[in-house]
């Protein structure tokens, strides 16, 4: 199928771009999030004629998430976890943990946007995570967890 797509998308393109996508990714992601429209002629009229509006929305969220990164880079969520003598943490912190930590500290992030690269952390101490604010905009937060023995 192919498509427009209205906002850039990370391995496939950026705004204004017609591609070739699988069906099923198309109805089952692009559609339904709006980051795409089928490239119809009528949509294809229509876009050329919204582009300017479009490209300026675009700018507007890039702006938003270079701030928010900007304000993000460098802090350090803490949290605390139940564990052993030895340091495993009975459970993990999710990424479902660090966004309820965040959004105490004020950031409004959602959980698919943080990386965890190695799955959850199951041990006392500090990582640095990754938080993808934007397809072009990443920012680095340090997790310490600490144990609570009882």
């Amino acid at each position: 199928m192919q498509v427009i797509l209205l906002d850039k998308v990370t391995h496939l393109g950026s705004l204004g771009d017609i591609v070739k996508v699988k069906d099923g990714y198309a109805r089952n992601f692009l559609l339904p999030t709006g980051r795409a429209r089928r490239a119809t002629a009528a949509a294809k009229a229509e876009f050329e004629a919204r582009r300017a509006e479009l490209e300026k929305l675009a700018a507007e969220k890039l702006t938003t998430a270079q701030a928010v990164a900007a304000k993000l880079t460098g802090q350090t969520i803490k949290l605390t976890q139940k564990a052993g003598v030895d340091g495993r943490l009975f459970g993990s912190v999710t990424n479902h943990d660090i966004v309820e930590e965040l959004k105490k500290q004020g950031f409004d992030v959602h959980k698919s946007q943080i990386m965890m690269p190695n799955g959850p952390i199951k041990t006392v101490g500090d990582s640095t995570l990754t938080i993808a604010l934007h397809t072009d905009v990443e920012a680095e937060v340090n997790v310490s967890v600490y144990g609570e023995t009882n």
